[in-house]
């Protein structure tokens, strides 16, 4: 995010009446700090008013005394309110990726009062996978911002589960585990969310103590400022994955070994049916609440991308009845929350019966379902809306935290509503978004939050209007027709499943792809040109405004990315050619196309690798901890696990920094050894080879730039001049590429 707010405090004057409280500049709110870091200049302009007796969740924007007055019933319908406000007033915006508050030093005034009431009880956000492929490193004042945009648009049900291996590591030691049972337990910190799912034990450990008391404190400060913006955070409650070391203290306890197919060992799940579940369950949740309190929603996820040891809807029904009694237990009002990805992953396993054994359980005011991934698969379509239980709506968007321009952005603008007004939504309670990782496509997260106050199908047309003014700061035909074009071409949603990949990013081969280098697209490349053509021939146009160049860059990015494929399948072409003169030219081309997009990209911070590195450091107390917390972060974008992992390259990031340092001496290595063995090249020889290289990369300690260089305009027209006229001409000699996944 390249927005920075300045925290100062503002004094206000409290009176109550007895329908409503008006906070006034003469003592500290949650509502006025908020204001006054989203417009430290102009927070006096506006008066706020809390309207506590309302159950609904609304807003009101009006005029009084001279002063922009903020009605509404909590502290995230009053930023919410803000918000609308700062886009559909001021014409600004705020997101991860470009700020436009360039506002008046006299605030425009509302002429008539604006009036909206959310059709959605819940809010949701996150995914168990942010937290890693985002948020892995974020101190208190990342998380700061991060809620202050969570409450501007709307959110009132977050995951909170930052803080969970203080919680762990308190109940086990109070059975008496020690530091020998527990180490190959815990995580690093990259991999705590398939950790806290019960994929993983251990990898990227042993997790230092001084993590465990940091992120205790810091989730204290997350709950507490989520909570006094009105907001219900979501804590976890257990399932049944425990350590290894379990029979240690418990021999005689029921476990069943269970393994995600990831090429990680085993980890163990406690038998629901064994009175050791429904204890541990209890002690988790009852010191948890002791140190975070409660809100009395809990998550929890059996089977997460693991397949339960029978189908038998009666053991599946046992099994879910014991996680929520062991809620019950400790909090009379408790609500389980559950991530409905399983019903998608592992579809052929959840039938109708499985799924309803598992549900049924559970009394329906009881527990709320995610349909994680709605805008790809509405699994409530095909299960009854979940048989009778709250459900929300979730964008999930984004996997593994992969940069590519991409999404289902007409879906987004009209499921939502349609899946409301229809009558066989059943419970529909709630909006969500579920993305594995955040900070990037923002039009896709403007778009799905302004469903939020919203009961009617948004017109895309119209919205992109308002959005491209608000983020450049004024309507621009060309930048209009532009977007034309990526509505049409890489936010369409159709074909593919999330984006593809650039074949750069690939454990390198002569074959057009990899498992988790895919680079089918949803359009073919040339028809994204246009938008190119439109945002190079007005950039000069828009030299201060921080969303066009991010915008800019990622267009360029995205374009440059899709022609090394051409570029790649045409080394191919040579060497199956037996043309080396050819394959020089092209190999060299391809190189010289990564030290072009590493400098484009070090325009810009939101695609530069030193942050992610610098910040995972910054949490170690001493050098060994700091190295540990550097490989972690190395190890998810690159392996993920081990040298021999088959997820390498699912988090792949096309970063400045590992564009140069990673991505381009891994191709080199490569064209090296095929001109080395011309025309006997092993392919499965130099991908065993190679990974001893990965792995020493992964382990290694270096710094890289935290602050971009560079112009990202004069950089994106050298490019378009270098490249432009290449590009079509290439695509067009490449054979169709028959993918296989």
């Amino acid at each position: 995010m390249r927005y920075f707010f300045t925290c100062s405090v503002i004094v206000v004057t409290l009176f109550l009446s007895c329908t409503q409280k008006e906070e006034q500049h003469h003592e500290s709110t949650a509502e006025y700090e908020l204001l006054n870091r989203i417009l430290p200049d102009h927070a006096s302009q506006f008066k706020v008013i809390i309207d506590s007796t309302s159950q609904d969740d609304y807003f009101e924007i009006s005029t009084s005394e001279d002063k922009i007055q903020l009605k509404g019933n909590n502290g995230v319908s009053i930023a919410s309110a803000l918000y609308y406000y700062i886009k559909n007033v001021t014409n600004g915006q705020i997101t991860w990726n470009g700020v436009n508050l360039n506002l008046p030093e006299e605030l425009p005034l509302v002429s008539q009062p604006i009036y909206k009431k959310t059709p959605y009880d819940y809010r949701y956000y996150l995914n168990y996978c942010t937290f890693n492929y985002t948020m892995s490193w974020w101190d208190w004042e990342r998380w700061e911002k991060e809620l202050d945009w969570m409450a501007l648009h709307g959110i009132n049900m977050p995951l909170a589960i930052t803080g969970e291996s203080y919680i762990w590591d308190k109940v086990y030691r109070s059975y008496g585990f020690e530091d020998e049972d527990l180490d190959p337990f815990f995580s690093g910190p990259s991999y705590f969310s398939w950790f806290w799912m019960g994929n993983l034990d251990g990898w990227g450990g042993p997790l230092p103590k001084s993590w465990k008391e940091s992120h205790k404190e810091l989730q204290l400060k997350i709950l507490k400022r989520a909570r006094e913006l009105g907001m219900t955070p979501v804590l976890p409650a257990f399932t049944g994955h425990v350590p290894a070391s379990f029979k240690k203290v418990f021999p005689n306890a029921t476990l069943k070994q269970t393994n995600w197919g990831n090429d990680f060992e085993d980890t163990f799940i406690l038998d629901s049916n064994d009175p050791l579940f429904s204890e541990i369950g209890q002690r988790f949740l009852e010191v948890q609440t002791e140190v975070y309190g409660t809100d009395h929603l809990y998550s929890a996820d059996t089977f997460n991308e693991n397949t339960p040891p029978s189908n038998d809807p009666e053991d599946l029904a046992k099994l879910s009845k014991k996680v929520y009694e062991s809620m019950k237990a400790v909090d009379k009002d408790a609500v389980w929350v559950m991530q409905g990805w399983l019903f998608y992953s592992h579809r052929d396993f959840w039938q109708a019966p499985q799924i309803k054994g598992l549900l049924d359980a559970v009394p329906d005011d009881s527990m709320i379902i995610l349909d994680l991934a709605t805008e790809i698969e509405p699994v409530w379509k095909r299960t009854d809306a979940f048989y009778g239980k709250q459900w929300i709506w979730n964008m999930l968007h984004n996997f593994g935290g992969n940069i590519t321009m991409f999404g289902r952005i007409e879906t987004v603008a009209t499921a939502p509503a349609e899946a409301l007004n229809s009558k066989d939504s059943g419970k529909l309670k709630g909006l969500g978004l579920t993305m594995e990782a955040i900070e990037q496509n923002p039009v896709l997260y403007e778009l799905m939050a302004d469903n939020v106050w919203r009961n009617k199908p948004i017109d895309l047309k119209d919205w992109l209007k308002q959005y491209t003014k608000n983020r450049y700061g004024k309507e621009d035909e060309k930048l209009l027709q532009a977007w034309d074009t990526l509505v049409n071409t890489a936010y369409n949603g159709k074909v593919i499943r999330d984006g593809a990949e650039s074949i750069i990013v690939a454990r390198p081969t002569m074959e057009g792809y990899r498992r988790w280098a895919r680079t089918k697209l949803n359009y073919k490349p040339e028809e994204l040109l246009p938008a190119w053509d439109k945002f190079i021939e007005v950039a000069d146009n828009y030299k201060d405004s921080e969303g066009f160049k991010y915008d800019l860059v990622d267009l360029t990015r995205q374009i440059l990315a899709n022609y090394a494929l051409p570029l790649q399948q045409q080394i191919s072409y040579a060497y199956q050619n037996n043309d080396k003169e050819d394959f020089d030219k092209y190999s060299n081309q391809f190189l010289d196309l990564i030290d072009d997009l590493d400098e484009l990209l070090a325009t810009q911070k939101d695609f530069l690798l030193g942050p992610w590195l610098a910040s995972a450091r910054e949490w170690g107390t001493y050098p060994q901890e700091k190295a540990l917390y550097e490989q972690n972060a190395r190890d998810l974008i690159t392996l993920w696990g081990g040298k021999d992992n088959r997820l390498h390259e699912y988090s792949n990031r096309q970063w400045s920094g590992l564009m140069a340092d990673f991505y381009k001496p891994r191709w080199e290595q490569y064209f090296k050894a095929v001109k080395k063995d011309w025309l006997k090249f092993d392919q499965s020889q130099f991908d065993e080879n190679i990974k001893e290289w990965e792995w020493n990369w992964v382990q290694t300690e270096e710094e890289f730039p935290t602050q971009p260089s560079g112009s990202a305009i004069n950089k994106a027209k050298e490019l378009y001049k270098k490249y432009r006229n290449d590009i079509v001409p290439l695509t067009q000699k490449m054979k169709p590429i028959e993918y296989n996944y």
